[in-house]
């Protein structure tokens, strides 16, 4: 699994570099740092976040370098000639600590932890927000839908409605969610995806009539054959035409795949398609809809009783309406040997200090209490977890059992444990879905996953906090 296009030092902010060579030119650029990453905010108001975009980044991580060409188009901006001989040098040598990709994360919580020096781990911040707020956000979307669909087929088809290249990490972040395959061809090819397609209207409108089209189509392209039956009349025309191509390919001795709506009332044709198939016999070709899907679409269409089996969705999917973006953070928890904050009259924006572990809290048969706890790198001996934000409100934890979830997953700038193929994650992902109970997956009002904090992180944030005053 490769990434498809070139890893460069430039995939950053200018104000990264800025701050970077201030670090070096005062012989600062070393010193030990450590930066976390998380969001305040749940999309789609929901109650979980499907972290995904890990496999990016390490990847990234691992080659990144500044080439020649690069060096010389930074000199043209003036940085310093010193700074730049030591870029031209530069790789990666810290150490990552993630959570599996697929884990379900939540406010508050570092979910992915850089280690390593001052200079390293400032540069690479926009490239892991940039890699981990989107790819999150199309997982949890994609997720979402896997819920509602259960077991149908979900195909990716939004390379043409996404932003540029977003439609590239999107295939591969939908898949993390649980979706089946995508229309993105170079996607499937780097990330060994499953490549699906059907036919566009103007392939039918490109034939004096429609039937010769589907006939067409169906002779040169037997394996797979989807068929789109609503160009012109999908019940008097394209449903019969797609039928007569069907029985004309049995005697072939193949077999039409399915059939494609792709407007109306996609409840009311799903179902009266279906009838006609079966009425012909051809109860194993498969119906496929598409047309502005979402989850709600989804919910409703299969609560209406729709016969559809394959579910294309686009645009939602890679845009993620209503929330364009993850409100993912990348901020500094330690330099230097001392523990940082970032201090705000805002208390929800009032950082953790520190190198911290999220431990999860569950049952004994893995079920998810609905609680997890930062901490420093402490033994997991916590009898109370305290909000993060309100210290009055506490939850003893005693009757439950932990388990870290942030592991090293790269030393010395090497992945460690390998990068996951993609089905791996879509599979975690499923298992941890499975442990969450119902209340945090309801669409409205979902119950708040509670994230506290130990006791020793809670004083030593009030310790801190307290340094600053005048």
């Amino acid at each position: 699994m490769k990434e498809g296009f070139s890893i460069s030092g430039l995939y950053t902010d200018f104000y990264e570099l800025s701050m970077a060579q201030v670090y070096f030119l005062q012989g600062a650029h070393l010193k030990e740092a450590v930066f976390d990453y998380f969001f305040r905010k749940i999309p789609f108001r929901g109650g979980f976040v499907v972290f995904a975009g890990l496999s990016s980044v390490l990847e990234f991580l691992e080659k990144l370098q500044f080439s020649s060409d690069e060096i010389e188009f930074l000199r043209s901006k003036g940085l310093h000639p010193d700074f730049l001989d030591f870029l031209a040098k530069f790789r990666f040598k810290g150490k990552v600590y993630a959570p599996k990709e697929g884990e379900l994360v939540f406010p508050t919580e570092p979910i992915l932890r850089v280690q390593g020096s001052m200079l390293e781990t400032q540069i690479v911040e926009t490239l892991i927000l940039n890699f981990l707020n989107f790819q999150s956000l199309v997982a949890t979307k994609a997720a979402r839908m896997r819920m509602v669909a259960k077991d149908k087929i979900l195909i990716d088809f939004g390379l043409r409605r996404a932003q540029g290249l977003g439609g590239y990490h999107a295939a591969k972040a939908c898949m993390v969610g649980g979706f089946n395959g995508t229309s993105n061809v170079k996607a499937a090819y780097d990330f060994g995806l499953e490549p699906v397609g059907t036919m566009a209207h103007s392939f039918v409108q490109s034939y004096d009539d429609e039937l010769t089209a589907f006939s067409e189509f169906a002779k040169n392209r037997p394996q797979n054959c989807t068929l789109l039956v609503d160009t012109y009349d999908t019940l008097n025309s394209g449903v019969p035409n797609a039928i007569y191509v069907g029985k004309e390919m049995e005697k072939r001795g193949q077999r039409l795949t399915g059939v494609r709506l792709d407007s109306g009332d996609l409840a009311y044709l799903s179902k009266v398609t279906r009838k006609m198939l079966d009425e012909a016999g051809l109860d194993y070709v498969k119906i496929t809809a598409s047309n502005q899907l979402d989850e709600w679409v989804i919910k409703s269409l299969l609560e209406q009783g729709a016969a559809i089996d394959v579910f294309g969705v686009g645009t939602s999917l890679v845009t993620a309406p209503p929330d364009a973006a993850l409100d993912g953070v990348y901020k500094l928890a330690f330099a230097d040997g001392k523990p940082r904050i970032k201090i705000s009259e805002n208390l929800k924006k009032v950082s953790l200090p520190g190198k911290k572990q999220v431990f999860r809290a569950h049952h004994s048969d893995g079920t998810l209490v609905g609680a997890d706890i930062v901490a420093f790198d402490e033994e997991i001996n916590f009898p109370k977890m305290i909000h993060p934000f309100d210290p009055l409100q506490q939850l003893q934890l005693h009757p439950y059992q932990f388990k870290p979830i942030l592991h090293m997953v790269m030393e010395n700038g090497k992945v460690l444990t390998g990068i996951h193929d993609l089905l791996t994650s879509a599979k975690y992902c499923q298992e941890q879905l499975a442990k969450l109970p119902d209340e945090y997956k309801r669409f409205e009002n979902p119950h708040i996953y509670k994230v506290g904090i130990s006791e020793a992180l809670h004083q030593k944030r009030i310790e801190i906090k307290s340094s600053f005053k005048n």
